[in-house]
């Protein structure tokens, strides 16, 4: 009803110009005409007089001016032509001496829009609050494009979107002139590190959302792309066989390996099958964006599973190794790894042989590879074995010099007597360093002659300087035996005078055993008395009546030179001893009255050790308890016994 009085109002002129000519003839009629005329700015001022102004075609006129009077409504598309241009807005002409104004930003698909260009725009409202036409361009020009845009829709067709900007979450495209967006997860197959890059570039989508409505299209980029690949796909897939050799493009990077896309599909460049040679990651052999040409190694169908090579274009490195390399020539690389057990040397590409921690000094006791190589040296070493069907060789450093093991046995033969330092303690012995890294071995049972050792410590700490002498040397075998107690003559002799048979003396105990007691007769020098010659009846452990450091009474009942032993025994000294001097012996080593529990105390010590010590010494003593069995018994014999009765 408003846009009828609107029209109204615009044709009331036009139709008083008529109803004036038809009273007052030409004169009055142009007087109307030019009046009326004036109102459009698409008539010239000049257009309104001469000669032409009087044979003008009024009807075809007025005709036209209603015609554009009725499309100048409120939703409808018009003409417009642009009257200034500011840096904000752009003001234009739609007829009628109707103006408005429109956004500049609405005009970026024409940055360079000057006065006098004409545009379809749309009509949103006659007047606003400051008397102007409300237009808008963006309007027009989707609804001018929403029937290819709806078509575009309907068909899944693929479209042009130019990249206008960049906002929170995707990009802004121009879709046949009108704003769509293009989320991030749309814009490629993997993610894009900078949306800025796509700017002003020109990429092909399919519409995937629309609502006419709130004016929103979503694009797609990706499902374009997906529809290409798999096309790409099932052609390549078709083609795939194992042993050709393609052409790809380096998609993705990994600790295992590089994803090579090969037109459609990726297949997978496993880490190993880079390069012959050593490789700790694949960014030291490819890069993303790289062109490779690569071979197909294996290829599941079914699973789309595909393993490229790209080593496998080389020649094979072991070919002919073993003539290239062969045992004992002396050969020059370059550390690229070290292992506990050695250190690897890459001799050409793809070939690397390893020094093994045994062959890289003669002498030293390298602890560790890095103690003689670092990663990156350049060294010499000699080839000394060639496994081609392994891939492996054997490299020696220390076989660069001399073998000084093989001059040992004429320069130390047995018997020479030689100084040196102490420089580790085992279990059973010490190793004594003679030379720069040459060590020979103490054993316990060479540390005394008198003594029995039960572990180095007791007779020599680390660091000390011992004389010893040579026993034997086993180059073979990198062997050395050493002694010290063959720095002293054999005392035993003069310990058989000295200790004889029936001799009477007193012992300090040194250690308690199960089975006995040892004791100390003199400096280095001691003797065993069994559990049963103790002296003591019905006695189960020596340590219930006796402890370390005690003296006793003591008598020889049996000494053995060749096995340098001594047994003795306190029954025996009590024999011929009276009464008192008995019970004052028995009162002076009663029952000890924490024995049980000292007793246990031991053995759960001896148990969480794992070391049963005093049970493998009374094994050393079984012939010396053996010896004892026809001697006496747990206690002195009763009065008028026969103290040698069976």
């Amino acid at each position: 009803m408003q846009e009828e009085k609107r029209v109204d109002a615009i044709q009331g002129p036009a139709q008083a110009g008529e109803k004036s000519f038809e009273k007052g003839g030409e004169a009055a009629r142009d007087a109307n005409m030019k009046a009326y005329l004036s109102m459009f700015e698409q008539v010239a001022p000049e257009e309104l007089s001469g000669e032409d102004m009087k044979n003008a075609d009024w009807d075809i006129i007025l005709a036209d001016i209603n015609r554009k009077a009725a499309e100048l409504q409120e939703g409808n598309i018009v003409k417009g032509t642009v009257y200034e241009v500011t840096d904000n807005e752009v003001i234009v002409n739609v007829g009628f001496k109707s103006e408005g104004s429109i956004p500049r930003i609405e005009f970026s698909n024409a940055p360079d829009v000057q006065k006098g260009d004409t545009f379809d725009v749309y009509l949103e409202k006659m007047e606003n609050q400051d008397g102007l036409i409300v237009l808008s361009k963006e309007k027009a020009d989707f609804i001018r494009a929403w029937d290819d845009i709806k078509e575009a829709y309907d068909k899944r067709l693929t479209a042009k979107a130019r990249v206008d900007h960049r906002i929170k979450g995707g990009l802004v495209v121009k879709l046949m002139g009108v704003d769509a967006f293009l989320p991030g997860s749309q814009i490629a197959l993997r993610q894009v590190p900078d949306l800025d890059e796509l700017i002003g570039q020109d990429l092909d989508c399919k519409i995937i959302k629309l609502n006419k409505r709130r004016r929103n299209i979503v694009v797609s980029r990706r499902v374009v792309l997906e529809e290409e690949r798999d096309e790409k796909k099932k052609k390549l897939l078709a083609e795939l066989a194992v042993g050709q050799e393609r052409e790809g493009v380096v998609k993705n990077i990994t600790d295992f390996g590089a994803f090579v896309d090969l037109g459609g599909i990726d297949g997978l460049l496993h880490l190993t099958d880079l390069t012959w040679g050593r490789v700790s990651h694949p960014s030291e052999v490819v890069a993303i964006s790289d062109k490779l040409k690569v071979k197909i190694l294996d290829f599941d169908r079914e699973r789309e599973r595909i393993s490229l090579g790209l080593k496998q274009l080389t020649p094979y490195p072991w070919e002919g190794v073993d003539q290239r390399y062969p045992v004992g020539t002396k050969m020059r690389g370059k550390v690229v790894s070290i292992t506990d057990y050695g250190a690897f040397v890459e001799l050409e590409k793809g070939i690397e042989g390893l020094i093994h921690i045994s062959e890289m000094s003669w002498t030293r006791h390298v602890k560790h590879p890095s103690k003689v190589v670092a990663i990156g040296d350049t060294v010499e070493a000699i080839i000394l074995n060639v496994d081609k069907e392994h891939e492996k060789i054997s490299l020696g450093l220390k076989q660069l010099e001399p073998d000084p093991w093989k001059a040992l046995e004429g320069k130390y033969p047995p018997g020479t007597r030689l100084k040196g330092k102490v420089r580790n303690l085992t279990n059973f012995g010490a190793f004594v360093e003679i030379e720069d890294g040459i060590d020979g071995l103490v054993h316990i049972s060479d540390m005394s002659w008198a003594k029995r050792v039960r572990h180095p410590s007791e007779a020599v700490r680390k660091g000390d300087e011992l004389e010893v002498v040579v026993l034997e040397i086993d180059s073979s075998k990198r062997r050395i035996s050493l002694g010290m107690k063959q720095t002293k003559e054999n005392p035993w002799n003069e310990l058989a005078k000295e200790f004889g048979i029936g001799i009477e003396l007193k012992g300090r105990i040194t250690r308690l055993l199960d089975r006995g007691a040892v004791v100390e007769l003199k400096e280095d020098v001691e003797g065993f008395v069994p559990l049963s010659h103790l002296g003591i009846d019905n006695l189960r452990k020596p340590s219930d009546h006796f402890d370390v450091g005690m003296e006793i009474p003591l008598k020889v009942i049996k000494i053995d030179p060749q096995n340098k032993r001594i047994v003795l025994s306190v029954s025996a000294y009590l024999e011929n001893r009276s009464s008192d001097e008995i019970d004052a012996f028995r009162k002076k080593f009663p029952r000890r009255e924490n024995a049980d529990q000292d007793r246990a105390a031991k053995q759960s010590k001896d148990d969480q050790a794992g070391e049963p010590a005093d049970y493998d010494i009374d094994e050393a003593y079984d012939d010396d308890i053996d010896a004892s069995d026809g001697g006496s018994a747990a206690g002195p014999a009763p009065e008028g016994a026969d103290p040698t009765a069976g």
